[in-house]
């Protein structure tokens, strides 16, 4: 079968039968996306040596660039949160806005916080800080709580080295460092919005207490912290070493000087380079021996394997739409269509989001099928990087009950199914919508 509406057909059956496998049957991730790619790939036509060898390539591809930006990031992540560089971040944004500024500290936090820790860690770790905050004021705990949710979500959709816009650019074929410039562009606009606005005015209607289970948790002494230039500089330096590597390579003449900061500038480079000084400054400048800070390092890398595992098997799921010929049919649909291609890969990711929860594997379909679409397209760099903006936004909106994140949420807020809904479910859905407007936005301009 090789007509259009056959691939199709097999491409939209597979992503049925993945949803199928992961809310129905409950079969994690990893195997389900396996299962949905062999499927496509013989439903299609290809033989079981070519549907292989397409699995084969698709993973090896992905993971050569995947695997190793979310490593360093993670190792890197685990030196801020292991050396109360979180911390330290956390009061000292909190002591210059003051009281006054709470949220827009909160989420300026969350916002910087998510760069090198994953959502869930962040969370978990900034948690007591918003109990002492609304203990203190008398507040709901959705005043404070959203936020640093929202500065969190943001910058985990939207700005690398976090594993879905890595694996998403990786798959497109977008350039980090300008996925890096509009996700600043794009998500700091979002999480204003998400955050301190829609808190103010949802924590109107939702009074939410400190749970009555919370204990005061003994804080780390502040004189043990790492300084706060320390820190900063380690968490900005990776991103914008990468950011100048992207620009050179469009404004500097060939050259000795642009291969060094094209090498530099590369997400390999400067996230080695930055973990080698949280190696240093934070490790042993603070007391580490060489055995801790390569214990530190280890612990970081191990809860990353599934979120490594599972991009792979997106790539691989990407890989062998292209080979069978779906993933073109679909770009051929999609070219012919009225509908912009930032707009239908945002419905992919949405819809994918929707029926089966998780965000990374929303953006991994999406970027899937969206990738024959770009190359058919011939889009422009700028206009790559943006398709990732959109595809993260699409794979943060509507996160309900299927979702991990909304359970989270629910647990350490305390609150019922309906206000995390009111709360988490719609302050999610304002980051997506948001960023897809400012994402259509920005297109006109590059």
């Amino acid at each position: 079968m090789s007509d259009t509406f056959s691939l199709l057909f097999f491409a939209i059956i597979s992503i049925v039968l993945l949803a199928y496998l992961v809310i129905a049957k409950k079969v994690h991730a990893f195997i389900a996306i396996i299962i949905a790619a062999a499927f496509v790939g013989l439903g299609t036509g290809m033989d079981a040596t070519e549907v292989l060898n397409s699995m084969q390539t698709g993973m090896g591809n992905t993971l050569g660039f995947v695997a190793t930006i979310v490593g360093l990031g993670a190792m890197f992540g685990q030196f801020l949160e292991e050396s109360g560089g979180v911390d330290r971040l956390a009061l000292t944004i909190k002591q210059k806005f003051g009281e006054k500024n709470s949220q827009w500290a909160l989420v300026i936090t969350g916002f910087l916080v998510a760069i090198p820790v994953f959502f869930e860690v962040g969370l978990i770790i900034l948690m007591p800080l918003i109990y002492s905050m609304a203990q203190k004021t008398g507040k709901s705990l959705i005043y404070y709580g959203i936020p640093l949710a929202a500065g969190l979500a943001v910058t985990h959709a939207f700005i690398p080295p976090t594993p879905g816009p890595v694996a998403v650019a990786s798959i497109l074929n977008a350039d980090i460092g300008l996925v890096i410039l509009f996700g600043f562009i794009v998500g700091v606009p979002c999480a204003c919005i998400a955050g301190p606005i829609y808190a103010s005015y949802i924590a109107k209607k939702i009074y939410v207490p400190v749970p009555e289970h919370i204990r005061n948790i003994e804080a780390r002494p502040v004189e043990a912290l790492p300084s706060f230039s320390l820190v900063a500089a380690l968490l900005f330096f990776p991103l914008v070493v990468i950011l100048i590597g992207s620009i050179a390579k469009f404004v500097l003449a060939d050259g000795i000087v642009k291969q060094v900061f094209i090498f530099v500038g590369h997400p390999f480079i400067a996230l080695t380079i930055a973990t080698l000084a949280c190696f240093k400054w934070l490790g042993k400048n603070q007391g580490l021996s060489a055995d801790q800070v390569r214990n530190v390092a280890s612990k970081g890398l191990e809860p990353v394997a599934l979120v490594i595992l599972v991009t792979g098997a997106g790539g691989m799921f990407k890989q062998v739409l292209i080979d069978s010929g779906a993933g073109q049919a679909f770009a051929d649909v999609v070219a012919l269509s009225p509908l912009p291609p930032l707009m239908a890969g945002f419905l992919i990711a949405i819809s994918v989001r929707i029926i089966q929860g998780s965000a990374t594997v929303a953006m991994l379909t999406a970027a899937g099928l969206m990738a024959p679409v770009v190359n058919a397209l011939s889009l422009s760099p700028s206009l790559l990087a943006l398709m990732t903006i959109s595809i993260a936004a699409g794979a943060t909106a509507m996160s309900h009950v299927n979702d991990t994140g909304f359970w989270i949420i629910n647990r350490y807020f305390d609150i019922s199914v309906k206000n995390t809904l009111i709360s988490w479910t719609c302050m999610a859905t304002i980051i997506g919508v948001v960023g897809l407007m400012l994402t259509l936005l920005l297109a006109m301009f590059v």
